[in-house]
C-alpha cells in the first residue's frame, strides 16, 4: 500500500482567535486534504501551532518575535486613537516605514524561516510540496527557489485574500500589503480564491495562476434547530472595501422598514449600518447556528419558507464576466 502524500503547510495561523478571515477556511481545506489521504504537516507564522485530528503541526519559529511586532502595532494604533494601523482603500502608498519593515524581516525573518523549512523537510525527507497559504509573499522571498532546487519539491503559494490583497488595494489593515517587494514567479503555481483576480497575478510575476473557490464543509454547515431571532445575518471582518455595499444592503433597507430586524457579526463597522444591531464576534464552533437563527419573515412569500443568510460579499467589484473581468477599488 503506497505512503499517504506528505504536505507542508505553510499558514498565516492556526489560532482561530486571531479572527483572521481565511483561518477557518484553511481548517476546512486541511480537514479536506486529510479525508483524501494526505498527511499534512502545518506550522503558522503567527500564533502557535494548534494540534488536531486531521494534521500534526511544526512550531513557529518566530512565535515570540511575531508576538512582539503584533503588539507593537497595536500599540502604534492605540497611539493614534485607533485599533489597527489603517491604509488607504486605492493605490496605498509603499511608506518608507513599510519599507523598512521589509529590510528588517528580510535580514532577520527570511532566514530563520529557510533553515526552519529546511529543518522540515530534512526530517521528513518525503515531502511532495509545500503550499503557502496567505503569508505575506515578500516576507518568504527566496525561499521556493531554494526548496524547489535543493530538495526537488515545488512550492504553491494559495492567496485566498483576492482582489483585495492585490497591491492597488493593499490587503486588510489587520496584514501588510504583501506583494510589494515579493516575486510570484518564484512560485511553481499561485492559487487565487478569485478567478478575476488571475490575469492581474499574472501582471505581477506569476508563471501559472489557477482559481481554487471558496467551499464550506457540509458537517460543519448544516441548518440547525435553533430559534430563530434576526431576519437578515451578515458576518464580516469590518467593511473596509464594501462600505458602498453595506450601505446598500443593509443601512438603507434597515431604515426604510424598521420591522426587519438585521442583524451583524463581527467587528470594525465603521460605515453606514442603519438600524442593524451588532452582536459582536461570532465563536467558530457555533458558526452554523448564528446563520440558521435568521429567517425571512412569512409576508415575503414566496421566499418565505426559506432561510436568509447572508454572507461575506467580494469586497472590490469586478466588470465584466469570466476571464476578461476587470477590478476596480469600490
Amino acid at each position: 500500500m503506497p505512503a499517504a502524500p506528505k504536505i507542508l503547510a505553510v499558514a498565516s495561523a492556526t489560532d482561530l482567535d486571531f479572527r483572521y478571515g481565511c483561518t477557518p477556511a484553511w481548517w476546512q481545506i486541511w480537514k479536506g486534504l486529510y479525508e483524501v489521504g494526505v498527511d499534512l504537516i502545518v506550522t503558522p507564522y503567527r500564533g502557535r501551532a494548534v494540534e488536531s485530528p486531521w494534521w500534526r503541526t511544526a512550531p513557529n519559529p518566530l512565535y515570540r518575535e511575531a508576538e512582539l511586532f503584533a503588539g507593537a502595532r497595536g500599540f502604534a494604533a492605540r497611539l493614534k486613537g485607533d485599533t489597527l494601523l489603517r491604509r488607504g482603500e486605492e493605490h496605498p502608498d509603499d511608506t518608507v516605514g513599510d519599507k523598512l519593515t521589509r529590510e528588517a524581516i528580510w535580514r532577520y525573518v527570511t532566514p530563520r524561516w529557510q533553515r526552519h523549512i529546511d529543518r522540515i523537510l530534512e526530517r521528513e525527507r518525503d515531502v511532495a510540496a509545500v503550499i503557502v497559504f496567505t503569508v505575506p509573499m515578500a516576507h518568504l522571498r527566496g525561499i521556493p527557489p531554494h526548496v524547489r532546487e535543493r530538495y526537488g519539491v515545488p512550492v504553491v503559494f494559495y492567496d485566498g485574500d483576492v482582489p483585495m490583497s492585490l497591491p492597488e488595494f493593499g490587503g486588510m489593515d489587520t496584514g501588510f500589503n504583501y506583494y510589494h517587494g515579493a516575486d510570484p514567479s518564484e512560485y511553481d503555481l499561485v492559487l487565487s480564491n478569485s478567478e478575476g483576480g488571475l490575469e492581474r497575478l499574472r501582471e505581477l510575476g506569476a508563471r501559472r495562476a489557477e482559481a481554487v473557490f471558496w467551499a464550506a464543509d457540509p458537517e460543519l454547515f448544516q441548518p440547525a434547530p435553533v430559534e430563530k431571532e434576526h431576519d437578515v445575518f451578515f458576518y464580516g471582518y469590518g467593511d473596509k472595501f464594501r462600505r458602498e455595499w453595506m450601505q446598500a444592503l443593509v443601512g438603507e433597507p434597515s431604515r426604510a422598514d424598521p420591522a426587519i430586524d438585521f442583524a451583524l457579526g463581527g467587528k470594525d463597522f465603521r460605515g453606514d449600518i442603519g438600524n442593524a444591531r451588532l452582536i459582536g464576534d461570532v465563536p467558530f464552533n457555533v458558526f452554523s447556528q448564528a446563520i440558521s437563527r435568521a429567517h425571512q419573515p412569512e409576508r415575503d412569500a414566496p421566499l418565505a419558507r426559506d432561510r436568509v443568510r447572508v454572507l461575506d460579499v467580494p469586497p472590490v467589484r469586478a466588470r465584466g464576466v469570466g476571464r476578461g473581468d476587470r477590478l476596480e477599488s469600490a
